[in-house]
């Protein structure tokens, strides 16, 4: 009657994004995935499609998880993604079998810990990660502020300079990719990201229509970067206005001086430019610079709360 098998490329993307829509499509922040972007997907250098799982159940497709390996990772942990059963097949065992099977997966891969996480509104999701063992480990914000009212800030005083990134050079790219790297190198689940990584990030991620980076330079040293980006689908889709401070750095020697401060109001300034209504942003609740009280004294509320859980495999 189930049955859990592989993912089968070239022929099961249209049920991937079916069950992938139907899953997780009434996100405030999430909205329904197309199969050109899910083909664009693919040729992220991390993708890989072993791991993926689909569930049937009388032939008929009714869910999926992911079983992921970062092959650029160093250390033995694993990720279950993108669980979700399609509304008419729920309450059947689904899930917790979808579930049963990407731990396994994961140990047979010589995986030693597994990840996972659900919204606090989840409950469903939290009270089966909780039956599997799964212990709450790090806690993750999205806030959202208007962009009605934006403060200047003078940075004239520490001869702070701001300037749009080129994104078409190769050395703005190596030097974003540094920066990045550089500053988060110390928070959770950091592993370095590749040049190619960075790329198509920048080129061919297929959420992102429009993105803008930038360059914080303290008396011509480099010192940070940012970056906004829109996802038109989304505003279309759920009615919106949102501008999503995509990522924001500062080199651990500069902290606490004002320089977060100046691109969190560059950014808010570039996409109220490009008549956003709102900006958003993901900060972890534990981010070891501090990053979710800049926010909150910059005027960001919380409007909701995920749990990430881990488990032993071992």
């Amino acid at each position: 009657m189930l049955k859990i098998r592989p993912f089968r490329k070239g022929f099961d993307e249209e049920a991937y994004v079916r069950i992938y829509n139907a899953a997780f499509g009434d996100y405030d922040d999430i909205r329904s995935m197309t199969f050109e972007e899910m083909e664009k997907m693919k040729k992220s250098p991390s993708f890989s499609s072993e791991g993926m799982l689909i569930a049937e159940w009388n032939g008929e497709t009714a869910g999926m998880v992911s079983a992921y390996v970062d092959r650029f990772r160093e250390e033995k942990k694993g990720f279950v993604q993108n669980l979700g059963v399609l509304p008419k097949f729920r309450r059947r065992g689904i899930a917790t079998k979808l579930l049963e099977t990407a731990l396994e997966s994961l140990r047979k891969r010589g995986m030693e810990v597994a990840e996972i996480w659900a919204q606090t509104d989840r409950e469903g999701c939290m009270h089966l990660f909780e039956k599997f063992g799964f212990k709450q480990t790090r806690i993750t914000s999205i806030m959202i502020r208007k962009l009605d009212f934006i403060p200047n800030k003078n940075r004239k005083n520490m001869q702070l300079t701001i300037r749009g990134m080129q994104t078409k050079e190769e050395k703005e790219i190596e030097l974003l990719n540094k920066l990045d790297n550089e500053t988060f190198k110390e928070h959770f689940n950091f592993r370095p990201r590749t040049i190619e990584e960075t790329k198509y990030a920048l080129f061919e991620m297929p959420w992102f229509a429009v993105q803008k980076w930038f360059f914080a330079f303290l008396n011509d040293q480099p010192v940070g970067y940012c970056g906004i980006a829109i996802d038109e689908g989304l505003n279309k889709e759920k009615n919106l206005k949102w501008g999503m401070i995509a990522d924001i750095g500062v080199l651990k020697p500069y902290r606490r001086i004002g320089i977060g401060t100046c691109l969190m109001l560059h950014m808010m300034q570039e996409l109220k430019g490009l008549e956003m209504k709102d900006a958003f942003l993901y900060v972890d609740d534990m981010n070891p610079t501090g990053a979710i009280k800049l926010y909150e004294k910059l005027g960001f509320k919380t409007l909701r709360k995920s749990i990430i859980y881990q488990l032993p495999l071992t």
